[in-house]
């Protein structure tokens, strides 16, 4: 949205909308931006713009409240580990989530080919992490509240130059942030040295990746993905059989009480003995209590009463 040559009010009004949590504040800021717009003749396309914008936006509000109310259908829920990905239309967000997920989005060449959020999970070495891949900038359906409160954003792009437009919408998030410069199978061998070398400069967390044959940097960014997130992963017992292959997702300083009231609100209060083995065990099959505090690919086993 253009704002050569407006009123400091307005470019502040601009500034909020773009980063405003959902869409009814982004609302209130667009309706300031159509008040601080200037009334004169060289402006009457840029208010018009702004006005179909806002009816746009308006209608989206409703369609969301009608279609909460018809199907009761929940928002999106929240995985333990949780990435969105970001990114400008035909960069390749739909392509990198298959990838890395269980999801088939439609891929086009078209511009604002996703129009609604895509929801993958990635399981890599036991662990499952939700990747969505969202509406691109720009498309009046994108949500900037999903980047505000997820706990990774994975900036996709195809240009340095856009790296710093897209954190322009970044500045209310507390997300930790990987830039994927994608399509690398387009670049020459120098071209890529040379962008390999900015992005290390600007000391940008970033990997380089190509979704075609060859897969260019898929497990590099897996394994980015999963270093991004502080976490324990414990795995659970029961007795007389061997542990489970994938992992509790736990915070760390977590305690014994921590995982059975994941597991169970009416486990903690029936637990007789608890078991573990792993890094913060003394020694193997150790009994240990509630307050125990557990390390990453801790096995525990609960027995009842």
């Amino acid at each position: 949205m253009a704002s050569t040559n407006q009123s400091p009010f307005y470019k502040k009004a601009e500034e909020k909308f773009l980063n405003a949590k959902d869409d009814e504040e982004r609302l209130f800021y667009l309706d300031e931006m159509i008040r601080e717009c200037p009334k004169h003749k060289s402006s009457e396309a840029m208010l018009a713009n702004l006005k179909t914008r806002r009816i746009k936006l308006v209608e989206k509000i409703e369609r969301i409240k009608k279609s909460k109310k018809s199907s009761g259908k929940p928002g999106i829920k929240k995985a333990d580990m949780q990435a969105v990905l970001i990114g400008f239309t035909n960069s390749g967000k739909s392509a990198i989530l298959t990838k890395l997920t269980n999801a088939h989005p439609l891929i086009s060449p078209y511009p604002f080919t996703t129009q609604t959020e895509e929801i993958g999970t990635m399981s890599y070495q036991g662990i499952q992490v939700q990747i969505i891949d969202q509406p691109s900038l720009k498309n009046e359906n994108f949500d900037i509240g999903l980047i505000n409160n997820t706990d990774l954003v994975l900036i996709v792009v195809t240009k340095i130059s856009e790296i710093q437009e897209i954190q322009k919408y970044l500045q209310r998030t507390k997300a930790k942030q990987i830039i994927i410069f994608n399509k690398t199978d387009l670049l020459t061998s120098d071209e890529k040295r040379k962008i390999q070398a900015s992005l290390q400069s600007k000391k940008y967390n970033f990997v380089m990746v190509s979704t075609m044959d060859n897969n260019e940097g898929i497990n590099e960014l897996k394994e980015k993905i999963i270093s991004s997130f502080n976490f324990l992963r414990i795995y659970l017992k029961e007795p007389g059989k061997n542990p489970s292959n994938t992992p509790m997702i736990l915070k760390p300083e977590a305690t014994i009480a921590d995982v059975a009231q994941k597991i169970s609100k009416q486990l903690l209060a029936s637990i007789s003995e608890v078991h573990i083995w792993g890094p913060s065990s003394k020694f193997p099959n150790q009994r240990v209590g509630l307050l125990h505090k557990l390390k990453d690919k801790d096995i525990v086993e609960f027995k009842t009463r």
